[in-house]
Formats: structure tokens, sequence, C-alpha cells
């Protein structure tokens, strides 16, 4: 038996890629099965007022990383690539004696479309990982033939499948954002599929010397619409909640042009969108029951703080849209559920940015950041769920910037109409209230400006 020395929690992180607050069983969203995600919920803390730091994934997660916003690491696009000059909350966990993992897609060098055969590239070194297993977006790894640019490409190649799957999203890409279609891949060659197995693993293979972080970052429910068979046939003309209809009367004109450009479908294709979206989702609580399983039987749950969050939401068709990219509740809304030694049973309302995850891990592991963050630790809410955390939360891009009260919602567009919302009122944010309440509106100006210097 090998000599335990490890007296530092183990953090294990999953992320999924573009999955809406509120498609989860455990927040009432009865046309999902997420029993394992349900379960995590209810031993641990869910946090329902979660908002990505901005609603791309590039920027995203080189916030989380970083734990600064945007703005401050000029990553305001998917063109962004993360500053060498600035530490990683994964540099500090491996300095402070960590053994650091990552099991997916990463996107702090989105540009480089580079992910090299093993998926280890020097640059992840860099970044703090010391088992890094960098996989290739959905999209990404759809443009792999015949160059294969990953790890999950080259195990498609190995299995035969490559040149079907790339095709395929050929096909895909030339398609309107609605389209939905089951993979041409068997389930056990799903990339989600693929990563599970990866990281179960990497948990599987640790001896207890050494705590360990691991990051791991499943690829869907991102489009294209694209579950496997055997769970798209779970949910086969199946009840799911209608999109959210809006005229966009009172909306900017970039929205209205960008529904128009999204638009075309009919309801029962807007519903299999839905249905897919499910499946895939289904399929990613699957590979999260794998990874808790495979953490029950190495010994080491009692010792594990896990953490399950999505970089961003996704629109489903609500006011016309589809993906990303906007400020929207679908879209900047994110699950958050936090389990482990110690952490009370519960929800709690505080308004969470998706980086404060950052400074909350190394807080669990016995560190405090090395430099000043725009994040905050959760740990004073999960010892007191009714503690205070922040009065809003910021979300941005290139396009707009978005501040979010537990109230109200400012979008300030680059170069087009303001919008105010009052999310208690008007939830699904149909009714711009910029011109009606122009008291309310430079006060949320001014909150705004604050949060930017």
């Amino acid at each position: 038996m090998p000599r335990t020395r490890n007296r530092r929690p183990n953090l294990l992180l999953i992320m999924a890629d573009q999955h809406r607050y509120d498609w989860l069983g455990a927040g009432g969203a009865d046309w999902v099965r997420t029993p394992h995600m349900d379960a995590l919920a209810a031993r641990g803390m869910r946090f329902t007022q979660t908002t990505c730091n901005a609603p791309l994934c590039a920027p995203s997660r080189i916030s989380l990383a970083s734990g600064l916003q945007p703005h401050r690491v000029g990553a305001m696009g998917n063109n962004a690539f993360y500053p060498r000059h600035v530490p990683t909350y994964y540099q500090q966990l491996r300095d402070a004696g960590y053994r650091v993992g990552l099991v997916g897609k990463l996107d702090l060098h989105k540009p480089d479309s580079f992910n090299g055969r093993r998926g280890n590239l020097p640059l992840l070194y860099s970044y703090g990982f010391t088992d890094p297993v960098e996989c290739e977006g959905k999209m990404h790894a759809g443009t792999g033939w015949p160059e294969p640019h990953g790890p999950y490409n080259r195990y498609l190649q190995e299995r035969g499948r490559l040149q079907a799957f790339c095709e395929d999203y050929r096909k895909r890409g030339r398609a309107p954002a609605w389209y939905a279609a089951d993979s041409v891949l068997p389930t056990e060659d799903w990339e989600d599929c693929y990563i599970a197995r990866r990281a179960a693993d990497f948990i599987a293979d640790q001896d207890g010397e050494s705590p360990w972080h691991l990051f791991v970052s499943f690829v869907g429910p991102h489009d294209p619409w694209d579950p496997p068979t055997e769970y798209a046939d779970h949910f086969r003309g199946r009840r799911v909640p209608d999109p959210v209809a809006d005229p966009l009367d009172g909306k900017p004109r970039w929205i209205a042009r960008k529904a128009r450009g999204q638009a075309g479908a009919s309801p029962e294709e807007v519903a299999t969108v839905r249905r897919q979206y499910t499946a895939a989702l289904e399929l990613i609580d699957a590979q999260v029951g794998v990874l808790l399983d495979t953490l029950a039987r190495s010994g080491a749950a009692d010792n594990t703080y896990v953490f399950y969050t999505s970089d961003h939401g996704e629109m489903l068709g609500d006011h016309g849209l589809y993906q990303k990219s906007v400020f929207y509740e679908p879209a900047v809304r994110v699950p958050l559920l936090v389990a482990g030694p110690g952490i009370p049973r519960g929800e709690s309302g505080a308004l969470v940015e998706l980086s404060d995850v950052h400074p909350t891990l190394l807080e669990l592991a016995g560190l405090t950041p090395c430099l000043p963050l725009d994040a905050r630790s959760l740990c004073p809410v999960l010892r007191d769920p009714a503690a205070e955390h922040r009065a809003d939360t910021l979300s941005q891009l290139t396009t707009a910037r978005c501040l979010r009260t537990a109230r109200y919602k400012l979008i300030d567009n680059v170069n087009d109409s303001t919008e105010l919302y009052d999310l208690q009122a008007d939830p699904t944010e149909l009714h711009n209230l910029a011109e009606e309440r122009p008291d309310l509106l430079a006060e949320m100006r001014r909150a705004l400006g604050r949060r930017l210097l």
C-alpha cells in the first residue's frame, strides 16, 4: 500500500458547455432526466442565481481561470488567448502541491486550433496543469478530417469513424441554426463519453500521496443538436416547454437581425431542437454518474469537493434565438452545484458570478489568491446560505455589457438601444423599461460604471 501524505481536500470541477440554468431536474424541470446532478444538488448547495462572466466560451473560461472580468484580461470574444502574465488558479494549486488534471475542452488558446495528438501540448503545463488531456470542442472536432488535431479526433480515427463524423458535421455547418438530427456515432464514441472515461481513469489512478484538482470539461449539450440515437429515442415526441415568443418590440436592432437570420423553423422543428438538447443533457448526466461512482470506489469521496456548472447557457429558440452571445437569462444564467465535506444541504439565491468558483476552490484548498481578484469566494455562503455575497453581477462581450441585480437587468448595447428589465415582474424579458424608467436606468448605469473601474 502506498504511504498516504495528502491532507488537503481534492477538488473536482465538472463543467458542461452551454447548459442553461433552468434545464435541470433539481430546479423543477420535470421534462429533463438528470438524476445524478439532482443527487449532487440534494447532498449539497444549489446556487440559483449564477451568471456567467460572458455568454461565450473563451471569455467565460478565461475569466474563471483568472478570477478577473473579461475586460481586464482582453478576453471580450472567442479570439482571445489567455494572457501569460496573469496567474491561473491551476498554477496556484500546482505550486501548493496539487496534481492538476484536465480532461476536455479548455479554450484558453482558442484561436490556435491544434490540441496535439495526446492533448498535452507544452502550453498547458504553463497554465498550471500537471496531467492535461485537452480535447476538441464539438464543432472543432468536426473539422478534424483528414488531419486530426486533437486526442478525440485520433480516437475516432483509430475506431474508423472520423471521416463519417466530420462529413456529417460539414453538412450540419450548411444547415440552419435549428437543424437537429441524431449523431452518426454510437453512444460509446460520443465525445462526452470519451471525456468521462479519460477523467475516470485520472480519478482511479490517484494514489493518495498528493491532493488533486480535476477539471472535467464536457463539450455538450452545445450545438449541433446531435445526441446519440440511444438517448434521442428517450425523448421522441415527448413534451418540452414552448420557447418564449417575442415580437421583439423594444429590442435593439442587432437582436432583431440575429433573430431574422435564425428564423424559419416550424413549431415541431423547434421542439425537436429542445428534445435533442435534453437528450444530450441526459447523456452528460450519465457521465457525471460515471465520475461520481469512480470517486466513490476510489475511497476519496469523503475528502473531495465536487462542483458542477456550465460556461454559459443556450437560448433554444427563446426570443427567436439560438445558441448564446446575448444577455437574456437563458444565455447568461447557468447551474452551479457544490457538494463535499461540511457543505450544508439547500439552496442559495445569492447573486454569483461564475468566476467566483476560482477563489472558492482556492479557499477550500486552504489557499488565498496571489493577486487581487474581481471574483469573490463563495465559502461564506457555503457556511451560511443566508449570507450576503454580491449586490450585482456583471457579464460582457464586445457587443454589450450586462449588469444584473436581484430584480433588475441593464443591457448596455454598443451602438444600439439600451435595454432595462424588471426580472421580478417580467422574468421572460419582454418589456423594455429603458424609456419608462429614466431614474432607474441612470442608477443602473452608475452601478455598471463602478463595476468597470
